[in-house]
């Protein structure tokens, strides 16, 4: 596993959103019932050559995102594989009703990809900044929560989904993402974490963006002869418990490394399994409450303090360094 773990950064150029419509295009060339829709979102989705190349199999429903949850529920009972792309900030809050009655009560199989997630709209502010997603979403009972670390997992994950059978919200950003795997040549798992580097002084759980800084964290710790393991929390629900209670008990710290709310995500989650099981000091590192700045997503780290340089001066302090 370890010789797939990418140590330094290469400048990766491929947003996510990019591989997702890449990805569904090559399996959708060979599955017909695999459909994409969209609300005006084609474009920021990076869906335009899907739609393209396979028009009869993109449905464009324009700023509706009710209707467009409503209608992926619909193409789902009748057999089809919709994957619905749109903004998270708009398709996790403005249409979280039909998300929760008509996806996930009705158990329709509907994959709901929350595109330009976390703070990656940069400049437009809280009202489309999506850092509260998680927490609504993985408090709906029958709805799976994931969200990739870079291009290699989002190959990874778009391909399990097809085959799926459950009601999910996936989660990407925008921009391109640092490389977190030299390549997809792993076994991803839906529902088990990634162990991206192994350590016994204290652990780093991070999703998404994040696993990038939590690895560099590590690598820094490493310098200052601290032992960091990282995992890689791809899967927010259903969530491996047993990897975070294993790393509670042979640990004994644990933080994590979340782009959104530090309320209701990924710490909450990790949080609610290890004051249950096994309890061990746990911080969690996000969005404070408050409206997060406005900027681009390596300026919002800084500010918020989601750097290797802050956050392996916390786990020094932790360890009472």
């Amino acid at each position: 596993m370890n010789n797939v773990i990418l140590k330094k950064n290469t400048g990766n150029k491929i947003a996510n959103r990019t591989v997702v419509s890449d990805t569904l295009l090559d399996l959708a060339m060979d599955n017909k019932d695999i459909l994409v829709l969209t609300s005006d979102s084609r474009g920021s989705a990076s869906m335009v050559p899907f739609a393209d190349a396979l028009p009869e199999q993109l449905v464009e429903v324009g700023i509706a995102e009710q209707n467009l949850v409503g209608i992926s529920a619909g193409l789902a009972a009748s057999g089809k594989i919709p994957f619905v792309a749109s903004p998270a900030c708009f398709l996790s809050m403005r249409s979280i009703e039909q998300v929760k009655v008509d996806i996930a009560y009705s158990r329709t199989n509907v994959k709901l990809i929350g595109i330009s997630g976390g703070i990656s709209y940069g400049a437009l502010g809280m009202s489309h900044h999506s850092v509260q997603d998680l927490a609504v979403t993985r408090a709906i009972p029958g709805l799976h929560v994931m969200m990739p670390a870079d291009r290699h997992e989002t190959k990874k994950m778009i391909e399990a989904l097809v085959d799926y059978d459950t009601p999910v919200y996936m989660r990407i950003g925008r921009n391109p993402v640092e490389d977190s795997y030299q390549s997809d040549e792993y076994d991803f798992q839906i529902g088990k974490s990634v162990t991206m580097h192994e350590g016994g002084d204290l652990t780093i759980i991070a999703s998404g963006e994040t696993v990038r800084v939590a690895l560099d964290t590590a690598f820094l710790l490493k310098e200052a002869g601290i032992s960091c393991r990282v995992l890689n929390m791809h899967t927010i629900k259903p969530l491996d418990e047993e990897a975070i209670i294993k790393a509670a008990k042979e640990t004994g710290y644990i933080i994590t490394i979340e782009e959104h709310s530090i309320y209701g995500g990924l710490g909450s989650a990790v949080s609610e399994v290890t004051s249950n099981k096994c309890p061990v000091p746990v911080k969690i590192i996000g969005i404070p409450d408050e409206p997060a700045v406005a900027g681009t997503t390596k300026e919002v780290f800084q500010h918020y303090g989601i750097s290797p340089e802050n956050i392996s001066s916390i786990a020094r302090k932790l360890l009472g360094q």
